[in-house]
C-alpha cells in the first residue's frame, strides 16, 4: 500500500495542538489506517503521522479535515517519496512579500483602488494576467522613478517565515528561486534580502525618469511561470517531484499543478481548490514542515531583517 504521510499544522503564534486533540486525532487515525507513526515536529504547532492507506490523498485529505473540524489548522497530504524538496520556486506578491508592489505604486499615481481591483481580478482568474498587467501599467505612465525606490524602502515587507524557509531549504542542497509576475525593480531586491539564489521578472520601462507605462516583453506571465519551474529542474538536473512551488493567484496555477508539491498560501478560492496543499493559517514555515523538517533543524537567521518591519527600514 502506498506509504502517506499527513503533516497538521497551525499558526506558530496561536498554537491548538494540544495533547488532547492529538490523542483523539491518533485514535482515529488507527480506526482508518491502522498502524500509525506520529513523530512532533514542533510542540503545539506541528504534527507529522505516516500510514499505510489504499485512498487517494483527497480522500484522505477529506477524512482528515473530518476528524479536526472547524479547529485553524493546514493540512497537507502526501506520497512519502520523494517529500524532501530540492527546488524550492515561489512567487513574490502575497506570497513572499505581503504586498502586491503594483497596487502599492498605484497608491503614489492616486489610482490604488482602481488597480488593486484590476489586481483582484487577475489574481482570482477572472480576466487574463497579461492583459491586466499591461493595462495596470499603462496606468502608471508618467509615475516618477523615484517613487519605486520611497515605495520599497517604505511599503514592501516579509511574510513570516519566508527568511527561515529559503535558509534552510538552501542548507539542504536545495536551490530557491524567486518567479513573479512583478517587477524586477522590487524582485532583485527581495530576493536577495529573503536569500533566493535566482529570480525572474517583469521589467518596467523608464524613460527621462519616469515609467513610460510599458513593460518589456516578453512579459512573464502564468505559462512563463510554469516554463520557469521546468527549465531550473532541468539546469539543476531536479525531478519535477523533488520541486515545490508555491504562490496565491490564478498565475502561479500552471506552476504548482507542475511541481511535486504546489502549495497555495493565504490563496484566492481558485487557487486552493487546485493547489496540492493550501496553507491559510500557518507562515511560511508550514512548507518545512510539510517535508518533515522539525522546527529544531530550521536555520534562523538573525532577524536584522524582521519580517513585521518594512525590509528597506533595516
Amino acid at each position: 500500500m502506498p506509504v502517506t504521510s499527513i503533516t497538521i499544522i497551525c499558526n506558530p503564534n496561536d498554537p491548538v495542538l494540544d495533547e488532547v486533540i492529538l490523542d483523539s486525532a491518533v485514535d482515529s487515525f488507527r480506526e482508518a489506517f491502522g498502524e500509525v507513526k506520529r513523530r512532533t515536529l514542533d510542540d503545539g504547532v506541528a504534527e507529522d503521522f505516516i500510514v499505510d492507506s489504499k485512498a487517494s490523498v483527497s480522500e484522505i485529505a477529506q477524512f482528515i479535515s473530518s476528524v479536526f473540524g472547524d479547529a485553524q489548522i493546514d493540512i497537507i497530504v502526501q506520497d512519502v517519496k520523494n517529500r524532501r524538496k530540492n527546488l524550492l520556486i515561489a512567487d513574490m506578491d502575497s506570497t513572499i512579500i505581503a504586498q502586491e508592489c503594483i497596487d502599492e505604486l498605484a497608491d503614489y499615481a492616486g489610482l490604488k483602488s482602481e488597480i488593486s481591483a484590476i489586481t483582484e481580478q487577475a489574481m482570482r482568474g477572472e480576466i487574463d494576467f497579461e492583459e491586466a498587467l499591461t493595462k495596470r501599467v499603462g496606468m502608471l505612465k508618467g509615475l516618477p522613478e523615484s517613487i519605486l525606490e520611497e515605495c520599497f524602502r517604505s511599503r514592501i515587507s516579509l511574510n513570516p517565515g519566508a527568511i527561515t524557509l529559503v535558509a534552510t531549504m538552501k542548507a539542504r542542497g536545495a536551490q530557491t528561486v524567486l518567479v513573479s509576475g512583478g517587477f524586477t525593480f522590487f524582485v532583485s531586491r527581495v530576493a536577495q534580502i529573503a536569500g533566493f539564489q535566482s529570480y525572474r521578472a517583469n521589467e518596467l520601462m523608464i524613460e527621462d525618469g519616469a515609467l513610460t507605462g510599458e513593460l518589456r516583453r516578453p512579459i512573464l506571465g502564468r505559462k512563463a511561470k510554469e516554463l520557469a519551474l521546468h527549465q531550473f529542474a532541468e539546469n539543476f538536473s531536479v525531478p519535477l517531484g523533488q520541486t515545490l512551488a508555491v504562490g496565491d493567484g490564478a498565475n502561479d496555477l500552471d506552476m504548482i499543478n507542475a511541481s511535486g508539491l504546489g502549495v497555495a498560501y493565504r490563496a484566492k478560492p481558485k487557487v486552493a481548490a487546485a493547489a496540492h496543499a493550501s496553507i491559510r493559517y500557518s507562515d511560511l514555515t508550514a512548507l518545512l514542515y510539510a517535508q518533515g523538517i522539525a522546527s529544531c533543524d530550521f536555520v534562523v537567521i538573525d532577524d536584522i531583517l524582521r519580517a513585521d518591519r518594512k525590509i528597506g527600514q533595516s
